[in-house]
């Protein structure tokens, strides 16, 4: 696996929590083994490592759940987002592609742990597209970028995080 010295950040939804490498490794990949789909809450989770030397975090620290002995993965606990999957002993950590402020900087070159793989998963390419955000409606549109709380995909020097975690889920039962 190949050391490239480049620089990226990246981090959560809501930015509280935010991280930047100096080096990334060419590995990027979609892990479709278990745990990776639990953890990301998706059919796979997209990957790609920084040297643990390379990494540094600018904002906040990442939650931390060890989800097997020799493995870890961060979150963060205001917004939920998955941010990354370390295993202990490799001197490496995986971060979520999607996670990076240009996920277009790494597009995945392997699909792992493919015995867990959605039996649909080659038809993906095949389905509609319903194009642009603005596409699916112009309320709709003007609705999601007026309450944005998200973070931009880029460093900040300062950032409010504004929205907070709920724990009652108004369900009721």
């Amino acid at each position: 696996m190949e050391r490239i010295e480049m620089e990226v950040s990246g981090g959560c939804q809501c930015g509280a929590v935010r991280y930047h490498a100096t080096a990334m490794f060419d590995n990027s990949h979609l892990c479709h083994c278990r745990m990776c789909q639990k953890a990301s809450g998706n059919l796979f989770a997209a990957l790609v490592a920084a040297p643990d030397d390379a990494l540094a975090w600018t904002r906040g620290k990442p939650s931390i759940w060890k989800s097997s002995e020799l493995v870890e993965r961060g979150f963060c606990a205001n917004c939920g987002t998955p941010l990354f999957f370390h295993h202990l002993e490799n001197g490496r950590t995986n971060l979520m592609i999607g996670s990076l402020d240009d996920p277009n900087l790494f597009p995945p070159h392997a699909n792992t742990c493919t015995e867990n793989i959605v039996a649909w998963f080659d038809t993906i390419t095949d389905i509609e597209n319903t194009g642009a955000t603005e596409s699916n409606g112009a309320d709709w549109a003007a609705a999601i970028k007026q309450s944005n709380n998200q973070h931009p995909d880029h460093d900040t020097s300062s950032w409010a995080v504004r929205a907070h975690v709920t724990t009652d889920s108004g369900s009721g039962g």
